[in-house]
């Protein structure tokens, strides 16, 4: 997001406290639009410098994903939630606030398992119910648009192998077999690169767009887990997946997202699934996460 935004004549400035060493931002240091703080959104004295010179705001810090949050709940909850609230406090009505919100927040959706940004929230994991309670606040802001995005995939500056479509992948180039644990469950999709574009489109159509609530994923992508195997196998023949007869998958999240809406503003994504599959093929073969490995 951050290329795209300075490539779009932005100045952005990222406020970061570099938690996990990450050096993603190296390749535009050279840009003079492109600004960096290291520190934490929690502190009062960092923050509300910053957001006093802020247009547009998007919300990115955060413990993304139900294991980190449960590993370190004081954290998550410090970051995903007290420090959104202090955000939306301080800033005026006329800043733009942009927010990464969670499709994760439906849990397993209706009857039918189907959703639209009028279906019940149900969310499972912490990770959800301190989005789902941002997301409430937020949308009090005169200036604020929420996106509740898909499970994100693709290559990106920063890997996260642990996201499903990454991790599905990951497992087929290294162990060539995933043993599936109810794999009928379904979950929408949408590659990292059509996220920024999703940020770019509201920031571009803020006026038609603020005050509103958007799924952001891709329409032909709301596959089961079984399936997303079947894509990955289509690009990699020797890869076996089968089907546990016993167990439970511990994330039941298992929902149909309508991406209707964002799409009736005209974003469309970019990036298919299998057109995100074979990048993260392509990618593997550069990179294995062997930290604590010896081959």
């Amino acid at each position: 997001m951050v290329p795209d935004l300075l490539s779009a004549g932005h100045q952005v400035t990222v406020l970061d406290n570099f938690m996990y060493q990450q050096a993603s931002l190296n390749h535009v240091c050279y840009h003079p639009n492109f600004h960096v703080v290291k520190g934490d959104i929690r502190l009062t004295d960092t923050l509300l410098p910053l957001l006093s010179k802020a247009d547009i705001i998007i919300p990115l810090a955060a413990y993304v994903g139900a294991p980190l949050c449960n590993q370190d709940p004081v954290g998550a909850q410090s970051i995903n939630h007290d420090a959104i609230l202090l955000m939306l406090k301080h800033i005026s009505k006329e800043q733009r606030v942009l927010m990464p919100t969670t499709n994760s927040a439906y849990g397993s959706g209706d009857e039918n398992n189907f959703c639209t940004e009028e279906s019940p929230l149900r969310p499972i994991s912490n990770y959800a119910i301190d989005k789902v309670a941002i997301e409430k606040e937020l949308m009090q802001h005169p200036n604020a648009i929420s996106f509740r995005l898909a499970t994100v995939f693709g290559m990106s500056p920063r890997m996260r192998i642990d996201l499903l479509v990454n991790d599905f992948a990951y497992r087929a180039v290294y162990d060539r077999f995933i043993v599936l644990f109810e794999s009928h469950f379904k979950r929408n999709y949408i590659h990292v690169r059509d996220v920024s574009k999703a940020f770019q489109h509201g920031i571009n159509h803020f006026e038609t767009m603020k005050g509103q609530i958007y799924n952001v994923g891709l329409s032909d992508a709301n596959v089961s887990k079984y399936e997303l195997c079947e894509h990955i196998q289509a690009l990699i023949p020797s890869f076996v997946f089968m089907e546990a007869p016993v167990g439970k998958d511990p994330d039941q999240r298992n929902y149909i997202v309508s991406n209707v809406k964002i799409e009736a503003t005209g974003y469309q994504p970019s990036v298919s699934l299998s057109q995100g599959l074979a990048e993260l093929i392509k990618g593997y073969t550069m990179i294995k996460n062997s930290k604590y490995g010896n081959v």
